[in-house]
């Protein structure tokens, strides 16, 4: 019996984005099984809890496992490498934006291998639509007013709309989600 090729493709996912949507499917075609890690990473200041981030990365990629692939969702706080091993994952799974994002990812993926060269680092090229993408620019779009509908999914677009109506104090949320959604 072949054994099961498990990926770990790692991110804060603050919040998850069509861009990282891409990479999961893309992915989940390469490996039997594909945890989606979900970083704790307090030091990053995210805008949602780990817990927040993770039910919706669970809701984001419920339609991919409907339709057959094997993915999971876990959040971890410690080092990528022990995490992958305590998964039985032989590969982590990184997204490539622009070759701005390369340099990083390639000194990552060095020190990873240094840490456990039985896990290989594999690099998926972000499709020509979600390129420009980041978490960082939905969230400013977002914050600011502007339609961040093909950069998130329906449900993520009203979660940060909620998330932005308490920021500015005002607890009702629906002008803000309406705007989003439309």
């Amino acid at each position: 019996m072949a054994k099961r090729r498990i990926g770990v493709y790692p991110g804060t996912f603050d919040p998850i984005t069509n861009g990282h949507m891409d990479i999961i499917q893309r992915a989940s075609r390469l490996v039997d099984h594909l945890i989606v890690g979900v970083a704790r990473n307090a030091g990053k200041g995210p805008l949602f809890s780990t817990d927040e981030r993770v039910a919706m990365v669970r809701e984001d990629v419920t339609a991919l496992n409907n339709a057959g692939a094997s993915i999971e969702v876990r959040a971890f706080d410690t080092l990528l490498m022990h995490f992958a091993v305590e998964v039985n994952a032989t590969v982590i799974i990184r997204g490539l934006r622009a070759v701005s994002d390369f340099e990083y990812e390639f000194q990552m993926a060095g020190m990873n291998a240094r840490l456990n060269p039985k896990i290989e680092t594999m690099f998926l090229m972000a499709s020509e639509k979600s390129q420009f993408i980041s978490s960082r620019f939905v969230k400013e779009i977002g914050r600011l007013g502007g339609d961040i509908r093909g950069f998130v999914s329906g449900r993520v677009a009203e979660h940060l709309a909620e998330r932005f109506a308490l920021e500015a104090g005002n607890g009702d949320a629906s002008k803000q989600v309406q705007t989003l959604k439309q």
